[in-house]
């Protein structure tokens, strides 16, 4: 029987198409709660045959879940089929399972890199069979709602491409329209220099084996987003952010950049030189946010982070009180080297990240690039910014640490390694995981806060 593409959860059970659903990590299993909760009486779910039984006790009793040994039994019985395991292996699994596709199903994938994701697709999966590729672009802790779901029809009709909006539709996503070869150029855009900069402020602050926020230094307003999702990002699974960086070749580029960037910034710093850093700090400024900071541009844009008291309630440290710090006196200015050289690489390579912002912007990258707006909006934040990078040597330990971090990540990437990148990764992850359980709760609970202040001021994009 033909599946209605218009069909609903609130459908006759005997209309509902097989949804199943191959991988059941964190991805994975949000995908199986939420079509459950919608109602949806036939998802079939599987991960490797070894988790098998510890799948059927976990998801016993949760209605319209049906737990299958392998693929194979998945892809036989699903009219729509999700593909959510890690890009470094797509490949092989669709390999695998690919050709045991029922006909004339529709496959999906929910890898964070889909240049690897199509070429498996094509290759292994039956001609008879449709593809319309997806992927959430948010975390698993997260709520989909609102947030950014990407659709790819790539070999379907239009009937198919509704069927899945409707699929997925109790999500609550925004959906978003891209073709394979976009979805890579918008999400190394979005996102590669965005993880760069957050693992490097983990590698740097374990390199000085501190937390120092836990010493009033990184607390409140900018330094509390540094902080938050840094420990948010290492509490993530590696291999999320190893896709991206290393098959990716968008990515890979802008990676190195972004430690290009920070090294001859920092060069910069230790010569004094303040012609040459005001100079280029403004160049990337007028070239990134230009038309966006003028009030009379019709490009203009009302502010992301409106102010740095939204961010104060979400510190895991403490602020000193004003003329109280561990010194005994307020905390030094930062240079916020890690804003100045995202902000420098993007203007290097003329990425212009307001174009894609309300197009498929992670929650990660929505309140990264509020920040580095909040600080180059401001001409005299910036230039304090500055006046630190040159003058201030109290961060100048911590600015050196994250040079040789940034380096050190870029040269991992380069290598293609993704044993390398792991045990990088998980060396400093660490380091930081007693304190990852409240980061997650404060993060969370930040991000929700950005949201609700964006949609407040209109800035939030409206749903497609």
């Amino acid at each position: 029987m033909a599946i209605n593409p218009n069909v609903t959860p609130g459908s006759p059970p005997e209309e509902h198409p097989a949804i199943g659903l191959i991988g059941m990590g964190a991805m994975g299993n949000m995908y199986a709660r939420c079509l459950s909760q919608a109602g949806w009486k036939k998802i079939y779910i599987c991960d490797l045959p070894t988790k098998y039984e510890a799948l059927k006790t976990k998801y016993e009793g949760v209605p319209g879940v049906h737990v299958l040994e392998n693929g194979h039994y998945v892809s036989r019985v699903s009219d729509f089929i999700m593909y959510s395991v890690e890009a470094e292996y797509i490949e092989r699994v669709v390999a695998e399972y690919g050709p045991s596709t029922k006909v004339g199903a529709i496959v999906s994938g929910q890898t964070s890199v889909k240049a690897p994701e199509k070429a498996a697709f094509e290759k292994y999966l039956p001609e008879d069979v449709q593809i319309v590729s997806c992927h959430s672009l948010h975390g698993p802790s997260v709520s989909p709602v609102g947030q950014p779901l990407v659709l790819i029809k790539h070999r379907a009709p239009d009937d198919s491409l509704t069927l899945v909006e409707n699929i997925l539709k109790p999500l609550g996503s925004r959906h978003v329209y891209l073709s394979y070869e976009d979805h890579d150029i918008v999400t190394a855009n979005t996102q590669a220099v965005t993880h760069a900069a957050f693992l490097s402020m983990g590698t740097a602050w374990h390199s000085s084996l501190s937390y120092p926020w836990e010493q009033g230094l990184y607390v409140g307003g900018i330094e509390t987003v540094k902080v938050n999702i840094m420990l948010r990002i290492y509490s993530n699974k590696w291999h999320v952010y190893a896709g991206l960086a290393i098959l990716n070749p968008s990515a890979r580029v802008q990676i190195d950049q972004f430690a290009r960037s920070t090294t001859e910034i920092f060069k910069l710093m230790l010569a004094g030189d303040a012609a040459a850093l005001r100079a280029r700090i403004y160049d990337a400024r007028r070239r990134v946010f230009g038309a966006y900071l003028d009030t009379g541009s019709p490009r203009a844009r009302a502010p992301i982070l409106l102010s740095e008291d939204l961010l104060d309630r979400f510190s895991l440290g403490r602020k000193p009180a004003e003329p109280a710090s561990p010194a005994g006196r307020a905390p030094a200015p930062n240079s916020h080297l890690s804003l100045l050289a995202m902000a420098d690489c993007w203007a290097r390579l003329g990425i212009k990240p307001f174009e894609h912002l309300d197009l498929a912007a992670t929650p990660i990258f929505r309140l990264w690039i509020g920040v580095a707006e909040y600080l180059f909006r401001s001409e005299a934040r910036l230039d304090a910014a500055l006046h630190a990078a040159l003058y201030e040597t109290s961060h100048r330990s911590d600015d050196l640490e994250f040079v040789v971090a940034a380096r050190g990540w870029s040269q991992c990437i380069s290598f293609g390694n993704f044993e390398l990148y792991k045990e990088r990764f998980m060396h400093t992850a660490g380091f930081f995981e007693s304190r990852f359980e409240e980061a997650t709760k404060v993060g969370s609970a930040m991000i929700q806060a950005l949201m609700d202040s964006s949609a407040d001021q209109g800035t939030k994009p409206a749903a497609s």
